[in-house]
């Protein structure tokens, strides 16, 4: 898979995107690095301690989150794009559902867009990412978590922005999945998703895990949020032994560090 211009070979290996967030409000680290210079020092670090991705998020998508301005999210996102890529040999993602956002990061350099909504908020999403030639990550997401059947119904809803990428032209090998623990998801439907891979794998497509430090966690373990990380380490490794491609989180190191420990296993087990 080619995102940028770095070649992710997927196979039998899963890859770390780091989270940037430049929000003053995001549940774990808000305010830590929403200026350029702390997030650069912030990036060198993720990228040192072995990230592949870059994931910058201009607006908290927290619960109960305030959504802000396009831009807003633009004045906070494009200068801290552009410094990355013009600083360091890296990809970066941008984690936004507006097309207007999506464009403006495009042209500071971003290779890849990371869609909450998986291109059904933004109606314009799907061309800009098809024009532009970026990478896509769409992510299972719905107003109200109501299913009739839960699993296929995730399976059903990410089909359909597949369907809406591929109709926009955007090509099949720039396509990641994220099954979207935390949205639209009881806990116990995040534990189900997280346990169902083989169902994701039906639709063709790497599959990316979030789970850093979030609330089914917290759930499982009665943390708060700055005590999250075994578990986060926890689902890295199961991710790890469940063929994901990706993993997005906070803490790089450690769990770039239980992948390769998982990985190294795993290599006997064939």
């Amino acid at each position: 898979m080619i995102i940028g211009d770095k070649d992710f070979n997927l196979d039998g290996h899963t890859y770390v995107m780091g989270i940037l967030n430049v929000t003053p409000d995001s549940f774990s680290d808000g305010g830590r690095w929403n200026d350029v210079d702390k997030a650069l020092f912030k990036a060198e670090e993720m990228i040192k301690d072995g990230a592949a991705i870059i994931d910058v998020g201009g607006e908290s998508t927290r619960p109960g989150y305030e959504k802000i301005s396009d831009e807003e999210e633009i004045e906070r996102t494009v200068p801290v794009i552009a410094a990355i890529k013009e600083r360091f040999d890296t990809v970066v993602s941008v984690d936004t559902y507006k097309s207007a956002v999506a464009a403006a990061c495009a042209d500071a350099g971003v290779d890849l867009i990371n869609d909450i909504w998986g291109l059904k908020y933004d109606g314009t999403m799907a061309k800009v990412i098809a024009e532009k030639n970026l990478a896509c990550c769409l992510m299972h997401n719905r107003k109200q978590p109501e299913y009739d059947s839960y699993v296929k119904g995730v399976i059903n809803d990410l089909k359909e922005s597949v369907d809406l990428a591929l109709d926009a032209g955007i090509h099949k090998e720039r396509i990641i999945l994220d099954p979207g623990v935390g949205f639209a998801k009881t806990p116990e439907q995040n534990l189900e998703i997280m346990a169902h891979s083989e169902a994701l794998k039906v639709l063709g497509f790497p599959i990316l895990l979030g789970t850093s430090r979030k609330s089914v966690i917290g759930y499982v373990l009665d943390t708060p949020v700055n005590e999250r990380l075994e578990g986060t380490l926890a689902t890295t490794v199961m991710a790890v032994m469940q063929g994901y491609a990706f993993v997005r989180v906070h803490d790089v190191k450690e769990n770039v560090r239980a992948i390769k420990m998982t990985e190294a296993v795993l290599k006997y087990n064939k």
